[in-house]
């Protein structure tokens, strides 16, 4: 080990290596004093502090953050970055909510300057609460992704981004067509994607907003792209479904859209999928493309409830997400607060310890990144945070009262929020303290 550039980061840890559900007790690894070694922006080890102790070099730096618990980033796979405004706005379900909140906001990012001041105050909300990777949607203006970019860049976020590509049942300010869609996601490729810690996703809003001719053309960029991102919505509202069909009418169902145009894959996410069919989940599980599961926007926007227990059933892959801004919490914490009562409510359980899987080493997978992300495996990127469990006044008392892990954990997601998140680090540098240290 180096020692100028080895640090050792002291506390109770926690990563997972599988899903709990399938695995149990061998699909984490928990450390009560526990230590994280960091070189380099790189994970070279973790496990008990006395055994790591005694195989560290002299002088090497110390972070002692005993009595918290440290954890992966957490990952968002739906979030949208020029919707933060539009959070919390009322009283609409998803068509109507788009047409009067959504697409005027976004209007605005025709303006590079002003989509580089959202993005900052974006990528500092996700931090803050904990979120070092998401799934990004940009709008439908070039210039709205080189911002974000720009952005994520500075800091060194692993970010998956795309240009929206839209051009029809919109706004004629926010159309772009067939060819300039082509034109501008693939200019965005060449640039962004795999430069540095940068991911690109081809990114049609959804069926209603893009011709066929344009949908041909997303396909085109993933098979000239194979390593790219593809990013949509699906079955989010029943409304929504109705109008596909009108639209398409000779596609077999929702997903069949997609698949014409060949968007489907292990790096395709679908936001959403609450009202699919079981054709559908057919074609997900032979296709590995996954739902993005986004409790707080299904709620939000009255979209309806999400049943996890039948994606697993009929092992369809899922990630967990904010979808801000129908979603209305930036909290990873506070999604899967909200994602456990969309379960009660479905008749289903999700216990903490799954809700922790999904929100790391789980929604790494769904990304093809787990190689990178999501756990603490030798040689993966030190994206990190540090939780502190007595963030409020509240949640002290509550974990005082609490006698095993899964207790602790649990009543830190139904209680916590970016509070909760002490510390941020990304590729081993602090981005985020609360306390403003660096």
């Amino acid at each position: 080990m180096k020692t100028e550039s080895t640090t050792v980061y002291r506390a109770s840890i926690l990563h997972f290596l599988d899903d709990p559900d399938k695995a149990g007790e061998q699909a984490y690894e928990f450390f009560e004093d526990g230590a994280l070694v960091v070189e380099d922006g790189k994970v070279i080890k973790t496990g008990p502090f006395t055994d790591i102790q005694k195989d560290l070099p002299e002088h090497v730096e110390m972070v002692d953050y005993s009595g918290h618990l440290i954890m992966p980033g957490m990952i968002d796979t739906h979030i949208h970055f020029p919707q933060v405004e539009v959070i919390a706005s009322y009283g609409e379900q998803l068509l109507d909510w788009l047409n009067n909140y959504t697409f005027p906001a976004e209007r605005q990012f025709e303006d590079k300057e002003y989509a580089s001041r959202i993005a900052n105050l974006f990528l500092d909300e996700l931090v803050k609460c904990g979120t070092t990777t998401a799934l990004v949607f940009g709008t439908v203006h070039k210039q709205s992704v080189d911002a974000f970019f720009e952005a994520s860049e500075q800091r060194n976020t692993r970010m998956i981004c795309g240009k929206v590509m839209m051009n029809r049942n919109a706004p004629e300010f926010l159309c772009d067509d067939v060819e300039s869609s082509y034109n501008d996601s693939k200019e965005l490729i060449e640039r962004w994607h795999g430069n540095g810690r940068q991911l690109y996703a081809v990114t049609p809003r959804f069926a209603i907003t893009s011709t066929p001719e344009q949908l041909e053309k997303a396909g085109q960029l993933l098979e000239e792209h194979p390593d790219v991102y593809m990013q949509t919505h699906i079955s989010e509202n029943k409304d929504e479904v109705a109008f596909v069909q009108e639209l398409f009418p000779e596609s077999k169902d929702y997903l069949d859209v997609y698949d014409q145009y060949n968007l489907l894959g292990k790096r395709s996410v679908f936001a959403h999928g609450i009202h699919l069919t079981p054709r559908e989940h057919e074609r997900f599980r032979d296709t590995g493309s996954s739902v993005s599961f986004c409790p707080t926007s299904n709620l939000f926007l009255g979209s309806g409830l999400l049943d996890i227990a039948e994606l697993e059933k009929e092992q369809v892959a899922y990630s967990v997400a904010t979808d801000v801004g129908g979603g209305t919490s930036f909290s990873m914490l506070q999604t899967l607060n909200e994602a456990y009562k969309v379960c009660q409510l479905r008749g289903n359980k999700l216990s903490a310890l799954k809700s922790l899987y999904l929100a790391t080493l789980g929604n790494a997978r769904t990304l093809q990144l787990d190689d990178k992300i999501g756990s603490f495996n030798a040689g993966n990127e030190a994206d990190f945070i540090v939780m502190d469990f007595n963030s409020t006044p509240l949640m002290a008392l509550k974990q005082s009262k609490c006698k095993t892990l899964a207790e602790k954990l649990f009543a830190m997601i139904i209680l916590g929020d970016d509070r909760t998140v002490k510390s941020t680090y990304v590729a081993g540098q602090k981005l985020h303290s609360r306390d403003g240290s660096k």
